[in-house]
């Protein structure tokens, strides 16, 4: 019998596939589900940021270039992956942002493109291969309940993910199905901005923060691995904003 001092690899000898994990988010889930013992098959759009990342990661990693909303090259993924325990989808998006009355609406169709598409059809694509009490994770963004101007696209794109897991987690049961739901997190998702800009950005986000700071990949990959890790949870879309999502009275 394990103590609470006895490490304890929850997830020893089975397979996890992290979709989108050659940096971010999705690097950091790929290496704590290694650290925990499983095998884990990290896919990406670029072979060079792959091999770099299962470079860092260590353990049992293998990789596999794959462009996710390219559906014929996802069915032929899952048709030779082999089995899957845990499948966690941390494919990011970017556009679909900025003031509604000016949006862009053939850039939120790419939004949708780039984000809410590729997590349905590689779902849907995965079932056959995945552990039938296993589970599946999606991440999602905090923008869906935000209610930050400029960001109704994003909120559209994350909110409709988010729908979708309850009624998920009763159809494909007992698959379990849950969501994390980051909200500002240092990952390159923020490269596009310029240095001093995101600095600022991100102290103004940490002092509205009750955490007092804004969130690294590892706090977004516990998250996802608690819920990997726990079958008892299904159906629950966590947040994980450092509380920035509270009502403060502030």
């Amino acid at each position: 019998m394990s103590t609470p001092h006895t490490p304890v690899n929850h997830l020893a000898g089975q397979r996890v596939a992290v979709m989108g994990g050659s940096s971010g988010i999705g690097e950091a889930t790929a290496r704590l589900f290694a650290a925990d013992g499983a095998e884990v098959v990290v896919t990406g759009r670029d072979q060079d940021r792959l091999d770099a990342a299962a470079a860092r990661i260590g353990g049992k990693v293998s990789t596999h270039r794959l462009d996710a909303s390219d559906r014929t090259a996802v069915d032929a993924f899952f048709a030779t992956a082999g089995a899957i325990d845990h499948l966690v989808l941390a494919l990011s998006g970017s556009k679909g942002g900025g003031p509604f009355a000016a949006l862009d609406l053939a850039e939120l169709a790419d939004g949708f493109d780039g984000k809410f598409w590729p997590h349905v059809h590689v779902l849907q694509a995965a079932l056959p291969t995945l552990r039938h009490d296993g589970s599946a994770t999606l991440v999602t963004a905090a923008s869906a309940r935000a209610a930050l101007p400029g960001t109704a696209g994003l909120a559209a794109i994350n909110g409709a993910l988010e729908a979708m897991v309850p009624p998920l987690a009763v159809e494909l049961a007992p698959l379990r199905v849950n969501a994390v739901s980051p909200g500002v997190v240092d990952t390159p998702w923020w490269d596009g901005v310029p240095d001093e800009q995101r600095r600022a950005l991100f102290d103004g986000y940490a002092a509205a923060t009750p955490v007092g700071r804004v969130g690294r990949p590892e706090d977004i990959a516990r998250a996802i691995h608690l819920l990997a890790a726990n079958g008892f949870v299904t159906g629950v879309v966590l947040e994980a904003t450092g509380g920035a999502t509270l009502a403060t009275g502030r």
